[in-house]
């Protein structure tokens, strides 16, 4: 058990390109200084998500350089640190982050060396104690509501079905696949607009509740449960792919939209799009791709980068959080007050209670050490590779 005394959190400026959201809120900053931490919010930190700094003046902060950081017990941030601002941390700092360790492996390696205790965000373990806390849901929530809303906006036709003295307008159809957060709130999102939404997922759980909001739930024949550890969807065999791609092929040729949003925590997203089955697609539909940050759902997403094919237009959906940064940010910054209230006691001591299965799951680096044996793995062999 790790404990430090003044907890004092630093919030900075998010720097990677695009990124708007902000690791608090005045809302979030009035309740962490009412559980007695001392917050430093860097000048601008909330300005691209619409909360300017004296909001957070008035709800308690203290307004300060990035500098400042050096001063923390305790460091908020959206995305992973780069090298040159993870110089700045003081040895011993708890630092709480959407850290990707699996693509930010170099990083993870520097955060060790310089003594970070990092709980990353992704990998709060997903029980119903740590639902408060849970940023990867309140983040998917966000993720596949814009992506409904941005596909409605491609696409040059209603989503509703239309009767008019003129004739009837079918109703757009829309393929989810992934019926995780993200998806569910596609498909409540999707059908609030109108369209018929049928929804693909390997887990027997997800039927009950595609259908409770409505939604087609497409059977793979003899399909396996693929349920796996935390509610998660795990790695399935190549013959049940095969299955699922031939039966999702019919499904796209007439689809007007496909949202995708399977991932596996730690690793690359599974291709469930093949360059065949975007050309069996009809010309003027859409992809929205939420896994492109990890390597994408189909074979020809390119992050930051909307690809057209056959006239079938692929657009990555990485950044629609911070899209509606202000939304994001104020679900984000709750999260992140919850943890904060299991890691601070009565006493302001910010305190790691490895027993707790909440900070264990979470924990990526601490005492010099990357805690994770599958992330420390990849660390060894970037790190050999190197000095060789």
């Amino acid at each position: 058990m790790l404990a430090t005394s003044d907890a004092t959190l630093f919030v900075g400026r998010e720097r990677a390109e695009g990124e708007r959201r902000v690791a608090a809120t005045p809302d979030s900053v009035r309740r962490q200084v009412g559980h007695g931490l001392h917050v430093l919010i860097e000048h601008g930190a909330g300005q691209a998500a619409g909360f300017p700094d004296h909001d957070y003046e008035e709800s308690g902060a203290t307004l300060v350089d990035a500098a400042a950081v050096a001063d923390a017990s305790l460091v908020a941030r959206v995305v992973a640190p780069s090298a040159e601002e993870l110089a700045a941390f003081a040895s011993g700092t708890v630092l709480l982050s959407f850290m990707a360790p699996h693509r930010n492996l170099e990083v993870v390696a520097a955060l060790a060396e310089r003594g970070v205790s990092t709980l990353a965000m992704d990998l709060v373990p997903r029980i119903t104690r740590a639902q408060a806390i849970d940023a990867l849901s309140s983040q998917a929530n966000v993720a596949g509501y814009r992506a409904v809303i941005e596909a409605a906006y491609a696409l040059d036709k209603y989503f509703p079905l239309f009767m008019t003295a003129a004739g009837t307008i079918r109703p757009a159809r829309m393929v989810v696949l992934g019926a995780g957060v993200a998806g569910l709130q596609a498909v409540a999102t999707a059908k609030r607009l109108g369209a018929v939404v049928h929804v693909s997922d390997i887990r027997a759980a997800a039927r009950e509740e595609v259908a409770s909001l409505g939604a087609t739930f497409i059977e793979v024949p003899d399909e396996e449960d693929a349920t796996g550890e935390g509610g998660y969807a795990k790695e399935v065999g190549a013959s049940f792919l095969e299955r699922q791609r031939a039966l999702l092929t019919e499904y796209l040729s007439q689809a007007h939209a496909v949202i995708t949003t399977a991932q596996i925590p730690g690793r690359p997203a599974p291709e469930l799009i093949t360059r065949e089955m975007v050309e069996a697609m009809t010309p003027g539909s859409v992809v929205i791709d939420l896994a492109a940050a990890d390597g994408g759902n189909c074979a020809l997403t390119e992050v930051g980068q909307v690809i057209e094919h056959g006239g079938v237009r692929i657009i990555p959906g990485s950044g629609f959080p911070s899209a509606m940064a202000g939304e994001a940010s104020a679900l984000y910054a709750r999260n992140i007050a919850a943890f904060c209230e299991l890691l601070v006691d009565d006493e302001r001591h910010v305190t790691l209670d490895l027993d707790d299965e909440i900070i264990a799951g979470a924990l990526l680096t601490h005492e010099g050490l990357v805690t994770k044996p599958q992330i420390a793995e990849k660390v060894a062999e970037l790190l050999g590779g190197k000095d060789a």
